[in-house]
C-alpha cells in the first residue's frame, strides 16, 4: 500500500501517505476480517471519501480532487481513487552509503523501510508495481542481512551484484513507461523508431519499424500490468530481437550485445550517443495525395524518420513535437475542400521557419554531447554575442541559461518527455 500511493501520488509528503495507508490498512484490517459486517467496507470507504473532501483533510493534495468532490457517492469514490500525479520528471532518490543504511536501519527498522518505500517508489512512479516491489523487497532484504553481518563491506558487495538485473530493469522500466504514460503506444512507437535511426542511420525504415512496434506494445501490455515478470520478460525478448537484426549492422550494437546479461546489453544500447549522420541525398517528401490516403500515418511517419537519420542530434523532445504537427496537419489539411491547397501553403510556411529551427536545434544538441560543458557554455555565449547584437548583458545572460538548461536536460537519450515538452 505504501508503494502504491507513493507511486500515486509521487509528490506527496512522506507524512501525507502516511495518513493514507494507515487509513486504507485499517479499513482492510476491519472489513476483510472474518464476521465483518457485509456493508463495513462501503460504510468505510465513504467515511474515507469524507475525510478527503474536507478542508483539513491529511491527504496528499492534488488539484483534481475538488472536481471529485462535487459528486456524491460511488461516483465521488471512482472519481478520488483515479486521481495520480503526474511522475517526477528525474529519479531523485539518492542511495546513502553503506554505514548511513546501517545507521539509519538500526535507530528504527520499520521507519527505515517505510520510508525507503515511499522516496524509491515516489521516484521511479512509473515502473511497473510487481517490479518495484521485487525491486524493493530485495533492498530490504540485503539491508536487513548486511547490518547485522560481521563483515558489511563483503556483503553489500556480493548482495548489490545480484541486484543489478533488478536495479537496471527498475531504472529502464521507469523510463520506457514514463514515455509511453506522456506519448501513448503510436507515439512512443515512432520516439523509438526515431532513436533507433539515429543510433543506426544506415538501417532502413523496414528493419527499424518493427523493432520500435514492439517497443511500443511491451510498454502497453507491460506498464500496467501486476503480472509478476511481465516486464522483464518481454523487455529481454525485445532485447534480443534488437541484437539479431541490428548486430550485424553496427558494431557498437556487436559490443553491446555480447554480454551474457541481457538486461545490461539493453542498458548499453540506450546509454548509445547518435552515431555520425551519413551521407544521404535530400529526404523526398510524401505527396499530398499519399498523406491525405488511408496510409497517410505511415507516410508522415517514414519522413519523420528520414529527417532524424540525417539529424542524429535533434533531441525526442522535438521530433515529437514534429510528429503531433505532422498529425495536426494531415487532420487540419485532409478534411478540407481542397487537401492540396491547404497542404500546399503549410509547406510552404514549413520551409521558411521549421526547417532553420530544426538546424539551431540540432547544432545545440550536437555541441552539448561533444563538448565539455564548460567550452559548450563559453561557445553558446559567443554564438549568442554574434546572433544577438542588440540583446543586453542581462537578456544574453537569460538567453543563455534557458539554452543551457534546455540542452542539460533534453539533448538525453533519456529526458523526461513532459518536462521537455514544455522546454521546447
Amino acid at each position: 500500500t505504501i508503494i502504491a500511493n507513493s507511486r500515486k501520488y509521487s509528490n506527496g509528503t512522506f507524512e501525507e501517505i502516511g495518513h493514507l495507508v494507515r487509513e486504507i490498512v485499517s479499513l482492510a484490517e476491519t472489513c476483510c476480517a472474518d464476521g465483518a459486517d457485509p456493508s463495513c467496507y462501503d460504510t468505510g470507504s465513504t467515511a474515507l471519501s469524507v475525510k478527503s473532501c474536507s478542508a483539513d483533510s491529511p491527504f496528499p493534495a492534488h488539484p483534481g480532487t475538488a472536481e471529485c468532490c462535487a459528486h456524491q457517492g460511488l461516483e465521488r469514490k471512482l472519481c478520488l481513487a483515479a486521481l495520480r500525479h503526474p511522475p517526477q520528471p528525474l529519479p531523485r532518490y539518492l542511495q546513502p552509503s553503506d554505514k548511513e543504511l546501517c545507521q539509519a536501519f538500526r535507530q528504527d527498522p520499520r521507519e527505515f523501510a517505510d520510508r525507503f518505500l515511499y522516496e524509491y517508489a515516489s521516484s521511479y512512479s512509473q515502473a511497473p508495481l510487481p517490479v518495484l516491489l521485487g525491486s524493493t523487497r530485495t533492498f530490504l532484504s540485503m539491508v536487513s542481512t548486511c547490518c547485522i553481518s560481521s563483515s558489511p563491506t563483503a556483503c553489500f558487495l556480493k548482495e548489490k551484484l545480484e541486484r543489478k538485473t533488478l536495479s537496471l530493469l527498475t531504472l529502464t522500466s521507469n523510463r520506457i513507461c514514463s514515455r509511453f504514460s506522456a506519448y501513448g503506444k503510436d507515439k512512443v512507437s515512432f520516439s523509438y523508431l526515431a532513436l533507433l535511426a539515429q543510433k543506426v542511420p544506415t538501417a532502413p525504415f523496414e528493419d527499424l519499424l518493427p523493432l520500435a512496434e514492439d517497443t511500443a506494445e511491451l510498454s502497453a501490455q507491460c506498464c500496467d500490468s501486476v503480472a509478476e515478470d511481465c516486464m522483464q520478460k518481454k523487455l529481454l525478448e525485445h532485447t534480443a530481437k534488437v541484437c539479431t537484426a541490428l548486430s550485424a549492422r553496427d558494431g557498437r550494437f556487436a559490443d553491446c550485445c555480447m554480454g551474457k546479461n541481457l538486461m545490461e546489453n539493453h542498458f548499453c544500447i540506450l546509454a548509445m550517443p547518435p552515431a555520425p549522420a551519413p551521407e544521404l541525398p535530400k529526404a523526398s517528401e510524401p505527396t499530398n495525395k499519399e498523406l491525405c490516403g488511408k496510409d497517410g500515418a505511415l507516410h508522415a511517419t517514414r519522413f519523420l524518420f528520414e529527417l532524424a537519420r540525417r539529424h542524429p542530434s535533434l533531441p525526442d523532445a522535438i521530433l515529437a513535437k514534429l510528429y503531433d504537427f505532422s498529425g495536426k496537419l494531415r487532420g487540419e489539411c485532409c478534411s478540407t475542400k481542397d487537401p492540396s491547397a491547404c497542404l500546399d501553403s503549410k509547406r510552404k510556411q514549413i520551409g521558411a521557419e521549421l526547417l532553420p529551427f530544426l538546424e539551431k536545434a540540432s547544432q545545440l544538441c550536437g555541441q552539448y554531447n561533444k563538448l565539455p560543458f564548460l567550452e559548450f557554455k563559453k561557445r553558446l555565449r559567443e554564438n549568442l554575442t554574434q546572433a544577438e547584437p542588440e540583446a543586453s548583458p542581462a537578456q544574453l545572460e537569460q538567453l543563455l541559461e534557458q539554452r543551457v538548461s534546455f540542452a542539460s536536460t533534453c539533448c538525453l537519450p533519456d529526458s523526461p518527455p513532459l518536462l521537455c515538452a514544455s522546454k521546447v
